[in-house]
């Protein structure tokens, strides 16, 4: 549910989560409350969030390439999490960026760092990263 704020002539002008005083409760598949949060307003936020985490991904990937950071600066959770996220994403694109390397990379059960063999596609050694 959305409480919407109209204007005078009847438009909406204003769209809250909340009640807030004179607004009109509507349910989010209202058709003036799609057209006011454009088609897909609730996905096209979440494709944003999406975007947004991609670009994240890859300033951590550039970051990491310019030795400004190491993976394992970073918390074992974030650490499992970009792992994950970039095992994913390799497998669906050929084209992304490396961020660690062409070998089999990732976390043991323990939650210590398992590096492949060798250095990775961009030189870095993986000894480098390690603390």
């Amino acid at each position: 549910m959305r409480y919407a704020i109209r204007d005078p002539q009847g438009t909406i002008v204003s769209l809250h989560r909340e009640p807030v005083p004179g607004a009109e409760p509507m349910p989010v598949q209202h058709p003036e409350v799609q057209a006011f949060l454009g088609s897909d307003g609730e996905r096209s936020f979440a494709q944003m969030d999406a975007n947004l985490v991609r670009v994240l991904e890859d300033l951590i990937d550039a970051l990491i390439r310019r030795n400004v950071l190491r993976i394992t600066d970073l918390p074992l959770e974030a650490q499992a999490k970009l792992f994950d996220r970039k095992h994913v994403r390799e497998g669906m694109q050929a084209h992304a960026l490396s961020l660690y390397g062409g070998g089999q990379a990732g976390l043991s059960s323990s939650g210590q760092v398992v590096t492949p063999e060798g250095g990775d596609a961009a030189g870095t050694d993986w000894a480098d990263l390690m603390p």
